[in-house]
């Protein structure tokens, strides 16, 4: 009897874990013990590199960030020791407005109490953010300027070389005109820019820097004649992606906007809660449409801007709401077909906001107990996903590559990065910590 209230109890203390509000699962940190717990912090981090003319061993950046420590009001971007810096732009990636910066060392820039720790002998690009970071939120900025560094891009016999070392988790490089790409050591996208242009782009989803180095000659053409054929929505009857166009095949992964996180629950629930960020740039989009896939049933979804912390409306509906409502979700929605719908302001030309969308799904297909096993099957398309295990359980089995982190809860989190132009079918297992406990689900152990 006692070993059973001992059980009882450490089953209610897992469930308090799983219950907890999406939200303080989003940000699976630990509370800031002290002041100098605090410092500046950052994600979604994208970089464009353009080559410039070789003798001029300079390229152009593009540099696409996000301020995510709550109240901030600057942000402050390191100018690599050995660059020199010129033609610096900064721009809300809300709004598409400019931003005030300055240039400052790193002992001004340690004046900041999230900068405290900063390097003092690196120059820092001091940018005024729009507005504080909202609570829960994000302050999205474009940094432009131009480097010239002879030793990351420089000429070697009849070839141009960027050799150069990338903490940046997604990055592109665009070769000059008339260069064709002769070398690249990292598994890459090669992509053509509209004039032509030869891009390599990838995402890194190691913890450490990538040690780029890409080679190129003349040989390329260069003009009119460059300029890609454009994609069309035609695919090989050969092709493993598909249903997938070329158009689609072609789009550049690091660059993709949406990410996506699964919060496990106890797998004999089945469900699985979840937060889905995603940009929206088109002009005069005015709504978000879910359509659940197959075998999933949704409930609880929310929304909110994650530029401003503004509360969004949502609406569940099916697909013959849709069809009664004339509303056009761009694919075949079947009658029953829960679908949320999610209404925002109209997106205004030159300007984009970021939404965080959460839901909690159940889906037996595809997240089930199986004896003592936890088992978590389903196709992800996004190229960034993660998947978090539920309190009190250990990983097993990972079918697709991961990389994996114990978070501050001890709960162990799967992300899943993918740069192909396809989904990938993730299958993982898990095992209870400690051994078999009964789990009680209402009155049944």
């Amino acid at each position: 009897m006692r070993r059973e209230l001992v059980i009882r109890a450490a089953v209610a203390v897992l469930a308090l874990f799983s219950c907890a509000s999406l939200r303080a699962q989003q940000t699976s940190a630990p509370p800031a013990a002290s002041p100098a717990a605090a410092k500046q912090t950052e994600t979604d981090e994208y970089t464009r590199y353009e080559l410039l003319a070789p003798e001029t061993a300079s390229f152009k950046i593009s540099y696409e960030v996000t301020a995510t420590k709550p109240g901030a009001k600057f942000f402050y971007n390191p100018i690599r020791k050995g660059s020199a810096a010129t033609d610096e732009a900064v721009f809300d990636s809300m709004t598409g407005d400019s931003l005030h910066f300055e240039v400052v060392s790193g002992s001004e820039a340690r004046k900041d109490s999230l900068m405290s720790e900063a390097d003092a002998d690196t120059n820092f690009i001091k940018i005024s953010l729009a507005r504080p970071v909202p609570p829960e939120g994000q302050g999205r900025i474009l940094i432009l300027k131009t480097y010239r560094d002879a030793k990351s891009y420089y000429r070697e016999a009849d070839a141009i070389v960027f050799n150069r070392p990338l903490g940046i988790k997604r990055n592109k490089v665009v070769l000059p005109a008339g260069y064709e790409l002769v070398g690249c050591n990292v598994p890459s996208q090669v992509l053509p820019e509209p004039d032509g242009r030869i891009a390599v782009s990838f995402l890194n989803p190691g913890s450490g820097e990538i040690p780029l180095i890409l080679r190129a000659k003349l040989g390329a053409e260069t003009g009119p004649s460059a300029t890609p054929h454009p994609a069309t929505e035609a695919h090989s009857w050969e092709s493993p992606f598909q249903g997938e166009s070329e158009r689609a095949r072609l789009s550049e992964r690091a660059h993709q906007d949406r990410d996506i996180v699964y919060f496990l629950q106890q797998p004999e629930t089945h469900a699985f809660s979840l937060y889905h960020d995603y940009t929206e740039s088109h002009e005069g989009a005015d709504k978000y449409l879910n359509v659940v896939r197959q075998g999933s049933s949704v409930s609880d979804p929310s929304a909110y801007v994650l530029d401003t912390g503004e509360k969004l409306p949502t609406k569940l509906m099916n697909g013959a709401d849709l069809a009664a409502a004339k509303i056009d979700a761009g694919e075949p929605v079947n009658p029953t077909t829960q679908v949320v719908l999610i209404p925002f302001t109209p997106v205004k030309k030159g300007q984009s906001i970021r939404l965080r969308i959460s839901e909690t799904y159940i889906a037996p297909s595809s997240y089930r107990l199986d004896g003592d096993e936890l088992v978590f099957d389903r196709t992800l398309g996004r190229p960034r996903n993660a998947v978090v295990l539920p309190a009190g359980w250990y990983l097993t089995t990972s079918a697709i590559p991961a990389t994996v982190t114990q978070l501050p809860d001890a709960r162990i989190r799967l992300d899943f990065w993918n740069g192909r132009p396809d989904s990938v079918d993730v299958l993982v297992k898990a095992k209870r910590r400690g051994g078999v406990v009964h789990v009680i689900v209402g009155d049944k152990p």
